[in-house]
């Protein structure tokens, strides 16, 4: 799904896309095992229910071979009128623009509504996440050290709550490496109000990026389901105040079980907010005191990733890959790999250099 298109095709794509994602009793893990075991959207809606009936509950099978929900319908016209406006767009799973790390994750979303700079969501990037209620220091520490890691030429992620996300937000700014906000609401929503025109600026210079339908308002239960987009699109996660019971901690434990970094800034013993830091330094997490520390620990020196060199199993890849510009679909027919492996070893390959993305979804072999 690219931005803007508003063909009578790209409606019906849409259209599939949304029923999906409106389905009763269907998560993104059942809907991902429907895609893989049928297809896309329209070659789900077109099978049996007896065939469906083998591969899910009979209460899913009954929902999905009867006609669209008033709400889904409701969604294709309130989500085609926005993709008319500038810098909006809507990924689906089968985009080759589709964020490589999330594909990684156990439940990666079906959608994705995005303003403004979609490219950033591909791109290395760092989660900086900790308290709402975080202290002068720490809000300084947010914006210094999101400052130092977007100018050496990483994306900073982060929730657009107050506190700490917003000075990482606006740290994040005033690099190269631009900002990601993944958002607990619609992506037509602000919320808190109080950083709507932080949100702004993040559409027109950065990227706010949500999974939620258009027009749903904050719901408590949102913000930790949105808290494993923010570790999983990220290559490391750091936690710069938490108290002990935070919410951060719980993208924490996301981040480790997904199989990212976790930094933390440590903090004085008698500081509360700093308790949630220290145990997470207690299980494992990387002390930081510096931005470089992050940088090292990432292999990501002067702004260009230090990678290994490339092992023998790329060559493949390479080989299929050719001399030409290449859609990710017809380089997974070619390599045989599968569409989620297939963009993890593409971005492995566009970080070691030999590997060029270009627009319109095409890769390059670079040398």
């Amino acid at each position: 799904m690219h931005a803007l298109a508003t063909t009578a095709d790209t409606a019906t794509e849409l259209a599939g896309w949304l029923r999906l994602q409106h389905l009763p009793g269907v998560g993104p893990v059942a809907a991902r095992a429907l895609l893989a075991r049928f297809g896309l959207p329209p070659e789900i809606f077109a099978t049996s229910f007896e065939a469906l009936r083998e591969a899910v509950p009979a209460s899913v099978a009954r929902a999905i071979v009867q006609p669209p929900k008033p709400v889904a319908n409701s969604q294709l016209e309130l989500t085609l009128q926005w993709l008319q406006r500038p810098g909006n767009a809507v990924l689906t799973l089968a985009d080759a623009a589709y964020p490589p790390l999330l594909l990684e994750i156990a439940d990666p979303p079906l959608l994705l509504y995005v303003r403004g700079r979609a490219e950033l969501l591909s791109r290395p990037g760092v989660a900086i996440i900790g308290s709402r209620n975080a202290s002068a220091q720490g809000m300084q520490n947010a914006a210094a050290f999101a400052q130092a890691l977007s100018m050496a030429g990483l994306t900073i992620i982060s929730g657009l709550a107050l506190g700490i996300d917003t000075h990482a937000h606006e740290g994040g700014l005033r690099g190269a490496g631009g900002t990601v906000a993944v958002i607990g609401t619609g992506a037509d929503l602000v919320y808190p109000r109080r950083n709507l025109d932080l949100a702004q600026r993040i559409a027109e210079q950065g990227c706010i990026v949500s999974e939620y339908a258009l027009g749903l308002p904050a719901m408590p239960a949102n913000f930790p389901r949105r808290n494993r987009l923010i570790s999983g699109l990220a290559r490391g996660v750091l936690v710069i105040e938490a108290a002990a019971q935070s919410g951060s901690l719980i993208t924490a434990r996301l981040a480790g079980e997904q199989g990212r970094d976790v930094y933390a800034l440590p903090g004085s013993i008698h500081a509360t907010l700093a308790k949630g830091c220290h145990a997470l330094i207690k299980q494992g997490a990387k002390l930081v005191e510096s931005a470089d520390d992050v940088l090292q620990e990432l292999q990501w020196l002067g702004g260009v990733p230090q990678v290994p060199p490339a092992v023998e199993d790329e060559a493949p890849l390479l080989a299929a890959l050719g001399h030409d510009p290449l859609d990710a679909d017809t380089l997974a027919e070619r390599s045989g790999l599968a569409m989620g492996v297939l963009m993890g070893e593409l971005l492995a390959l566009e970080l070691a250099g030999r590997v060029e993305r270009l627009p319109g979804g095409l890769f390059q072999r670079c040398k």
